[in-house]
């Protein structure tokens, strides 16, 4: 009797069980579905995981569902998202799927630990984990995807650096830049020019570090230390700028007069100083001129072979006017040039008239004076 019992019971749990799997399968068979390739992974605090996520509907009626996130920490921020759009509501045809984005922000103050949240629409249900590697920083960074710049000692350098505070707390940070003496740094939080900067917890800010170098800076290479500094964090960077050299070249006098006297024929030598004011070696300086009509002008020497940045040569011109040249004023142009740079400046020349015409002509005056006072003399009376 009693084996007979126990044979109904093992037949009535088979067939309670057989009845409930049918009816597991039916549901999933006939409900929805949430699925993704990576349910767990681990990154370190202040990253952003991104996950795409398919919603199946295997039943045969549209289904039409909340969606949301749950058991998710409170300072983590996610957000569900589709076609671009916040995602809080959706409908999936029959035996269809739909592909919708989470993304969540680890912060960067959270422990080290595993965290377990689940995506929900209607009776569907995914767990996904995250396992944050390491405890969070208390720390401040500053960054700059392209540290190095080259240019002229004319050039402007304009660094785009990202400070981000990684602590839980705002924070405000002076600014700082040590340059080299005679450099110009412009620090612009926000493209402001500014000394100190505030920037929420977990958050960043762009600022941008605007050098300018001396004109007469020598070319070569140049650091300039910067620097974020707050209460209990800060951070640094390490800027550089490479100066190729600048060209520039000056002509002139050395007591800058720009002016001489002289009569027709005569030749007068000039003393001119050729400077290199650029910081880069200026090579194949050449003398040119352009001169009135008749008119000779040499250079000695007439070209230059090299000339070191801050240094000075002299040259001399040798100015000779026309025979014929008439009493007035006559304008001689000097140029200093290289394949990189010129000068020139404008020579004024007066033509006077000569001593001797001088006594001449005084003298044709006089004796035509002299011959007026005769003929009065002689005919007057009558």
């Amino acid at each position: 009797m009693k084996r007979i019992t126990s044979v109904k019971i093992f037949v009535l749990m088979a067939v309670f069980g057989l009845l409930f799997t049918n009816n597991v399968v039916a549901q999933a068979a006939g409900g929805l579905e949430i699925y993704t390739s990576y349910t767990k992974i681990s990154v370190s605090p202040g990253k952003s995981v991104s996950y795409s996520i398919d919603v199946i509907n295997n039943g045969e009626q549209t289904r039409n569902e909340d969606i949301f996130v749950s058991g998710i920490p409170g300072k983590w921020e996610h957000s569900l998202s589709m076609s671009g759009y916040d995602l809080k509501r959706l409908a999936i045809l029959p035996n269809d799927k739909k592909t919708i984005s989470l993304k969540v922000e680890v912060p960067y103050q959270v422990r080290k630990g595993n965290y377990t949240f689940y995506i929900k629409a209607g009776e569907a249900s995914l767990p996904l984990s995250i396992n944050v590697s390491s405890a969070g920083s208390s720390e401040s960074e500053l960054t700059c995807d392209q540290k190095n710049m080259e240019g002229t000692s004319k050039s402007t350098f304009n660094f785009k650096a990202v400070l981000k505070n990684k602590t839980a707390n705002d924070q405000q940070y002076a600014l700082i830049a040590n340059a080299p003496r005679g450099w110009e740094v412009a620090i612009k939080p926000k493209m402001k020019q500014a000394t100190s900067t505030e920037v929420e917890a977990n958050s960043s800010k762009d600022i941008t570090y605007e050098i300018k170098p001396p004109t007469t800076v020598k070319a070569g290479t140049y650091k300039i230390p910067v620097k974020a500094v707050a209460g209990s964090t800060s951070a640094e960077l390490e800027l550089e700028v490479v100066v190729t050299g600048s060209y520039d070249v000056s002509v002139g006098t050395p007591n800058g007069l720009l002016s001489a006297k002289m009569t027709a024929g005569q030749e007068k030598k000039i003393e001119l100083n050729v400077k290199n004011t650029g910081s880069a070696k200026l090579e194949g300086i050449q003398l040119k001129d352009s001169k009135p009509k008749n008119w000779e002008l040499t250079f000695e020497p007439t070209k230059i072979e090299s000339l070191e940045p801050g240094k000075t040569e002299k040259v001399y011109a040798t100015i000779k006017a026309d025979k014929k040249a008439i009493p007035g004023d006559y304008v001689a142009k000097i140029t200093a040039k290289t394949s990189e740079a010129s000068s020139d400046i404008s020579f004024r020349v007066t033509v006077k008239t000569p001593i001797l015409m001088g006594w001449l002509g005084i003298l044709i005056i006089v004796l035509a004076i002299g011959g007026v006072l005769f003929l009065f003399k002689k005919y007057g009376r009558r």
